[in-house]
């Protein structure tokens, strides 16, 4: 018996949890006789175009997924809800965002890929925010009001009609993870401000085999070029991300160049008979694992660790080194990478590590200017909250006054005052701890 015929037969009492995908068209009523227990409701991937008025029975309720529906306004009735904190309306048709369909706990909001080309200045108001999801729009502008969202840790603009950032976003004091590649902002925010010469590489060149790994944005495989040479073949799957388009990340994994800490790519793609765009890398060594997890539902905006990933402290510290190392080699060539996070490094027992995913990247003009400035200051808060899980999980933090100092500055509120990467770099290399 399948998940809805479950529902209707009242076999789901007690359920915190329903997923349904099943070519709804209109919300099944049954849903209300869950609403003692109700917390996560996942309506994504039906046909829907709207919720009922009294939604707000549904107490208990704190997270919505409507994704991939037929929705053209975000509803009102959703901001009734008294315990909805995280909402997800991806990829429907969405041109209207009410002031009413905010939630008053909001904390968490995925908008990517609709047709939005306004947002209310009610925003603003939700101080709770952490994470605002906003790639794949129609948006000229934001509201000025979004100024007070003094929580706002990650914000995705990727992909709209922004022509600029105002002054303010580039202030939050919280942000850390920002991502606006695809908006008519110049041709310094298109391009680095390095030449990288790119080389071709034909598809008949290379010979794919196993598959390595799948994300949002594309397939990797491992294969061989010109039948002797092991490579990594990523293959760009061409449509929105949550973090923006491929080809941008493409672009970002091409500027950044050569560094330790990069996985090196070898070339781009050229001559696929189905014109897909794609990257030839190096290949990695199997021995590094991912450093942790994505953030859960309940984290909103810090990574989850596995329970056996403990690094030794010196391996710690090397990871900070090295992170501190590539992201100087970025913000050099004007690029902020945007999802500086645990879950988008590669590790080994070593401490030896590589920083992948760039599909949230961006270019910025090193112009000696306060905005070039505070494009760093960003990044500079996640390192800051990386190495403050770093220190967590090998069991030094709060023992180590010089990390827990670095911690601090790297995370204080007064942004001008945080460190360059380059001074995070040096000062971690003069840091060292006894075996």
């Amino acid at each position: 018996m399948d998940t809805l015929a479950r529902l209707k037969a009242g076999l789901l009492a007690g359920t915190t949890r329903l997923d349904l995908s099943c070519g709804l068209s209109e919300f099944p009523q049954e849903i209300f006789d869950l609403a003692d227990s109700l917390e996560i409701l996942n309506l994504s991937g039906n046909a829907l175009s709207s919720l009922p008025d009294d939604l707000h029975r549904l107490t208990r309720m704190k997270v919505l997924f409507c994704s991939d529906n037929q929705f053209t306004e975000l509803p009102a009735c959703i901001g009734q809800c008294p315990q909805l904190s995280m909402v997800g309306f991806k990829a429907n048709r969405i041109v209207s965002v009410p002031a009413a369909a905010l939630p008053a706990k909001l904390r968490w909001l995925i908008l990517t890929d609709n047709c939005i080309e306004q947002l209310p200045e009610a925003l603003g108001e939700h101080f709770l925010m952490q994470k605002l999801m906003l790639s794949g729009n129609r948006l000229r502008q934001l509201p000025g009001s979004m100024a007070k969202l003094h929580n706002l840790e990650l914000l995705r603009l990727s992909a709209n009609q922004l022509e600029y950032l105002p002054a303010w976003l580039l202030q939050l004091e919280s942000l850390a993870w920002l991502a606006y590649a695809g908006n008519p902002m110049g041709e310094a925010f298109d391009t680095p401000q390095d030449d990288t010469q790119v080389v071709e590489i034909p598809w008949a060149e290379l010979t794919l085999a196993q598959q390595l790994g799948e994300g949002a944005s594309g397939v990797i495989r491992q294969g061989l070029w010109r039948g002797t040479q092991p490579v990594a073949v990523k293959l760009y799957k061409g449509h929105m991300t949550s973090d923006g388009t491929p080809l941008n990340e493409m672009n970002a994994c091409l500027a950044a160049g050569n560094h330790p800490n990069l996985i090196k790519v070898l070339g781009r793609i050229v001559d696929h008979p189905q014109g897909a765009t794609g990257l030839v890398m190096e290949l990695i060594d199997p021995a590094f694992k991912n450093l942790a997890g994505l953030p859960s539902l309940d984290t909103c905006s810090r990574d989850v660790y596995a329970a056996h990933t403990q690094p030794t402290p010196q391996a710690a510290l090397r990871i900070a080194r090295g992170i501190a190392s590539v992201a100087a080699h970025l913000h050099a060539r004007g690029i902020a990478h945007g999802d500086l996070y645990a879950h988008n490094i590669l590790w080994r027992e070593d401490g030896e590590c590589l920083l992948g995913d760039f599909g949230a990247a961006c270019f910025y003009p090193r112009d000696r200017s306060r905005a070039a400035e505070l494009m760093e200051r960003i990044e500079v808060n996640a390192f800051g909250i990386l190495l403050g899980e770093l220190l967590d999980i090998c069991g030094i933090g709060g023992n180590v006054e010089d990390l827990d100092m670095l911690h601090a500055e790297c995370t204080q509120p007064d942004m001008l005052d945080r460190p360059w990467f380059e001074d995070i770099h040096d000062q971690l290399n003069e840091y060292s701890l006894p075996e």
